[in-house]
């Protein structure tokens, strides 16, 4: 019997069951049931294809897409965030990231590779009507394409597994020994595999309860960031034309199919834009962002749970159980621009002072950034105020307390997709989606395509994405209505000005750091880089106590008031990181680890670590 059909009931239990991830479904046991009792009947079928849902879907961040990056944390690789850790420290090793697999568990990549080729390999033997069978098979050679995408944007080629290997027997286990193929031929797989899948997936799931799956769109639109990566720097050193078209080819292709089934730019650009999930009785979305979701539930039933812990692990930790671990740097929210669209320093309608840094900036600075004494309703509380700032405990000034029982590193958390109506107990039970594909980066990815392919002028693609996007945020137009961007921009701006939307539009999102990566930038904007905090301090009257605490909400209830406040009662200091950020060239291709070597002796160790297989060709 094959492991995919030793599903137990626990297993399911547990999935996010894109039948109606929000609800609990009755679900019957397949724990002995034979695979023509399974793929003879769509329902029983759905169940299993819904465990291939659950074991790929990414969560908050893209976290369990690959795994190392997870636990390094996406954000403290670049300067969203603080934090050290071994790829900011340049001591990544070739036995750091296992992703390949170091060990045979249905966990690791090729373990979930097996699932969806078994899964693949059986539906094609069932008797389901073809039109089914078809649909089915799409959505397992999307994840399978996604899960090869996350191999090879590490490592570069791996070994292609497209049926279910036998597991028993050492002529079996020699015949696993697979060589990695090429990246070019790991690509042209992937490309393979999510072309299939677009042909036969729908525009749009007829039924509401099927909200979740993935549409033709959804596809398109991974299609393109595929090769938007396989077009980038990385792996196109030469600069090949014919791969920015295919880039532009199908993030417009996606852009087409969306946009006539119900997607498009969530109108405005606050906290709704997460907290707006499901589709209509038709299934058109009632987030028309929303372009590939991870869907959770606030079930607090022992079957069909699937809560999200962000909200909780978001907001200040004496908010809730476990909070406070998204802070952005200082060095994010200096970024932002102001709210006519220019640079902070660059824009003269709206000068910038570091005293009241927070005055005037691009709308998504207020949906992003919570800082000292924003008004953030949160946990419930509509007229909730944030302080970060500390104040002298004695009289003398040589000794400084928080106004938080938990300070933040930075003084700022991250706010955005923060659902401000949970209460705090129910914060471990956080429904709220993660939106892994937005409209906004389809746009986007299509833009920096058009760029590359010279589509520069007014009208063209490359403006007409960053437009669209900085009228969402709801930047000023300016007399000009280009929304703070330069008229005529060459090749090299148009592209700066696309990754510095980028970094904006999708700040914590798990973004920045591929980005950079894919266009091996890392090194240039990074290395040397140490990421600020910023610590603000009540002055020092001789007090020894929190002097303004009584009237520091309603003095900050206007514009006006705050920035008084930080006028005459705050001091802003920065601190900087002791060591600075150290990209090594090498990590651009991640080396594969000895154990994986040791259980597949075919594979070739990369050449940027000391072996013979090239990860460019």
């Amino acid at each position: 019997m094959k492991s995919i059909y030793i599903i137990t009931i626990a297993a399911l239990a547990s999935a996010l069951m894109f039948s109606s991830c929000k609800k609990v479904l009755v679900q019957p046991d397949p724990q002995n049931l034979q695979a023509n009792q399974i793929f003879n009947d769509s329902t029983v079928a759905k169940f299993s294809l819904d465990y291939v849902y659950t074991q790929n879907l990414p969560s908050w961040f893209g976290n369990g897409s690959v795994s190392f990056i997870a636990t390094q944390g996406p954000s403290n690789l670049t300067e969203e965030a603080t934090g050290s850790n071994l790829v900011t420290q340049g001591t990544v090793t070739s036995e750091s990231v296992g992703d390949i697999g170091t060990s045979n568990s249905p966990s690791t990549n090729y373990g979930k590779i097996r699932v969806i080729n078994q899964f693949i390999h059986d539906i094609q033997a069932g008797t389901i009507a073809a039109g089914t069978k078809n649909r089915f098979k799409a959505q397992a050679l999307f994840w399978r394409a996604f899960r090869y995408f996350e191999l090879v944007k590490i490592y570069g080629g791996v070994p292609l597994v497209l049926t279910p290997l036998d597991a028993v027997g050492s002529t079996a286990l020699s015949a696993d020994y697979l060589p990695r193929n090429t990246t070019t031929q790991t690509f042209n797989q992937i490309i393979a595999d999510l072309d299939t899948a677009i042909a036969y997936l729908p525009a749009r799931w007829p039924q509401q309860a099927d909200y979740g799956r993935i549409t033709r769109g959804a596809a398109q639109a991974y299609l393109g960031r595929v090769l938007l990566t396989w077009a980038s720097a990385q792996f196109n050193p030469g600069n090949d034309a014919t791969r920015w078209q295919a880039a532009y080819d199908a993030s417009t292709a996606a852009i087409t199919t969306l946009s006539a089934n119900g997607w498009g730019l969530y109108p405005k650009e606050d906290v709704t834009m997460w907290t707006t999930e499901g589709a209509s009785a038709s299934g058109v979305p009632n987030n028309p962002e929303a372009v590939l979701v991870t869907e959770y539930n606030t079930s607090t039933d022992d079957v069909g749970t699937a809560p999200n812990s962000y909200t909780n692990a978001t907001i200040p930790k004496y908010l809730g159980t476990a909070g406070g671990s998204n802070q952005p740097s200082w060095d994010l929210v200096s970024a932002f621009p102001m709210l006519d669209g220019k640079a902070p320093g660059v824009s003269t309608k709206y000068p910038y002072s570091m005293q009241t840094f927070y005055d005037n900036r691009d709308p998504r600075f207020n949906q992003t950034i919570a800082y000292n004494g924003c008004l953030w309703p949160v946990v419930g509380n509509t007229a909730y105020r944030l302080w970060t700032y500390f104040y002298y405990s004695n009289t003398a000034g040589t000794a400084t307390k928080s106004t938080e029982s938990t300070a933040s590193n930075t003084g700022f958390y991250c706010r955005k997709g923060v659902d401000p109506n949970i209460t705090v107990s129910n914060l471990v039970y956080s429904g709220t989606d993660w939106q892994e594909i937005r409209y906004a980066e389809v746009l986007l990815n299509q833009g920096e395509a058009a760029a590359e392919l010279g589509r520069l002028g007014i009208g063209q693609e490359a403006y007409t994405s960053l437009l669209a996007i900085r009228k969402r945020a709801g930047i000023e137009a300016g007399t000009d209505g280009m929304y703070g961007l330069q008229v005529g921009m060459n090749h090299d701006q148009m592209i700066t000005a696309i990754m510095y939307e980028r970094e904006i539009e999708f700040a914590f999102e798990g973004k920045r750091y591929w980005d950079l990566r894919r266009r091996k930038l890392l090194e240039s904007t990074l290395n040397g880089k140490k990421r600020s905090s910023l610590t603000i301090v009540l002055k020092n009257t001789g007090l020894s106590t929190d002097y303004i605490l009584g009237t520091r909400d309603a003095s900050a209830s206007t514009t006006a008031g705050l920035d008084a406040l930080y006028t005459s009662s705050f001091t802003l200091s920065l601190k900087t990181e002791t060591t600075a950020i150290a990209f090594q060239t090498a990590d651009y291709f991640f080396g594969i680890p000895l154990a994986a070597m040791q259980n597949n002796p075919s594979l070739l160790q990369n050449n940027t670590w000391g072996g013979p297989f090239d990860p460019l060709k």
